[in-house]
């Protein structure tokens, strides 16, 4: 069984897009491969590519030139990176064209592997943001209510509880609503950023991103009873917003 995800292969060396498409397919994803640079641009034109494993080395049309072409007619297209000559400059070049991982070849097919996970995993954590976003524009005013009498004003930035009112900055507010919406789910640290603050960032940077935030939040929920502890750690991974206990 197929899985989501339609990857393209693109590498002028034929063993190497071969075995690159053999071991993707194995895992049951939808490849697609290419020998050039201009193929690539083209397939990605007419058809839908969720993430790219891209050559830097091509005769013609780099690797560059293509995530600069990709970046632009299809920005939500995840970019991985194989190259035999890594290079500093060409590392930092391809940071800042927005690639999600850089590795070198030969990369063994387990790297191949978590790094082409990781790539759809931020590119579903990205469609996510954008439905919340979405979501939050188009019902601005959204109020929940949790417990007997907590009711939370999304669209205004509050939350009311019997006479107490908490104010929420922008991020608290996204976070909770986040939160809330998910009760019980487990998020980890780098989705939060993703979701919150609306960019990818490293496994190790991310907890210390979040840490202040959610401290804030924690402590002005504090004053909430129904709130009360409801954000909880979990080791290693991330928070979860647990549910309301009966």
């Amino acid at each position: 069984m197929t899985k989501k995800g339609n990857i393209l292969v693109v590498d002028d060396e034929p063993v190497e897009r071969q075995t690159l498409s053999d071991i993707l397919r194995l895992e049951g994803y939808h490849v697609t491969a290419v020998a050039t640079g201009e193929a690539a641009v083209d397939y990605v034109r007419l058809n839908s590519v969720d993430l790219m494993l891209l050559d830097l080395r091509m005769p013609g049309m780099s690797g560059l030139d293509v995530i600069k072409v990709v970046s632009k007619s299809a920005p939500d297209v995840e970019i991985i990176l194989l190259t035999a000559h890594g290079s500093m400059d060409s590392a930092i070049e391809a940071l800042r064209n927005r690639i999600q991982d850089y590795l070198l070849k030969p990369a063994s097919p387990n790297l191949i592997l978590e790094s082409v996970s990781r790539g759809l995993l931020r590119k579903a954590a990205k469609i996510a943001a954008k439905k919340h976003e979405e979501s939050a524009s188009n019902d601005g005013n959204a109020i929940v209510t949790l417990g007997d009498d907590t009711v939370i004003d999304f669209g205004r930035r509050l939350v009311r509880s019997g006479s107490r009112t908490v104010f929420l900055t922008p991020a608290e507010g996204r976070l909770l609503k986040i939160f809330s919406e998910n009760m019980g789910k487990v998020f980890t640290h780098r989705e939060l950023v993703l979701l919150v603050q609306g960019y990818s960032t490293s496994q190790q940077e991310a907890p210390e991103i979040l840490r202040p935030l959610v401290s804030r939040l924690r402590l002005k929920l504090a004053r909430v009873p129904s709130l009360l502890r409801r954000i909880n750690s979990v080791r290693g991974t991330g928070y979860v917003f647990e549910k309301e206990k009966s």
